[in-house]
């Protein structure tokens, strides 16, 4: 087994955007782990947008987390890639590690879950844990319940939660047993995206 990753190395705040314009907003304001999760965009504008927002995260001392293309995230030197269920399949995991990249997987169910242990991740998201909007075709809400239960399956692997998150929820997540929560609309569909990110900042991450 590699070097795990340790839970306080990971900041709780965890904002998924997509585009690198947004990397550097929220940068700008404190986040320190964010997430790249373009949809549809192709391959040359999906590597130059993984570029410059690389680019700003290593300026701001932030890490990147890039979704699903794990060809771009290695070809642009990124650190972190994280793949959901049909992308995990796909990928060539052996490509990924030999190029030192972290790992983080999707799941949603035991069946996922167990996919999802196999390849040594360093963090596991689990959700959705609230109805969302983020996904093309809703998919029905896992609930608290279920986090917890997933905590007790991963220990000491870091759990992020995610779906349907606003910052009330996010504090529920992480009693719930989640060591990093993930949002998305709460802070891009706000009016002040830019005031809302400072106080999910002093609300979940540790003093």
């Amino acid at each position: 087994m590699r070097n795990s990753v340790n839970v306080r190395a990971l900041d709780p705040f965890y904002p998924i955007v997509d585009s690198a314009a947004w990397v550097a907003r929220l940068v700008g304001v404190g986040a320190r782990l964010i997430q790249l999760r373009i949809k549809d965009a192709d391959g040359p504008t999906f590597a130059r947008e993984t570029r410059v927002a690389l680019a700003h995260c290593r300026k701001a001392g932030a890490t990147l987390v890039v979704n699903d293309d794990w060809r771009a995230a290695i070809d642009e030197g990124a650190e972190w890639v994280h793949l959901g269920q049909a992308d995990l399949a796909a990928a060539d995991l052996a490509a990924i590690r030999r190029k030192g990249l972290r790992l983080g997987v999707s799941t949603s169910d035991e069946a996922e879950l167990e996919r999802g242990l196999a390849v040594d991740p360093d963090y596991v998201a689990y959700g959705p844990v609230f109805p969302t909007i983020s996904k093309d075709q809703a998919a029905a809400a896992l609930g608290l319940e279920g986090l917890t239960r997933w905590k007790r399956r991963v220990g000491p692997l870091p759990l992020c939660a995610i779906g349907g998150i606003d910052l009330d929820r996010a504090k529920r997540c992480l009693a719930a047993g989640a060591d990093i929560v993930a949002v998305i609309s709460d802070i891009t569909l706000d009016a002040d995206p830019e005031g809302r990110a400072r106080q999910w900042i002093a609300a979940i991450r540790p003093a």
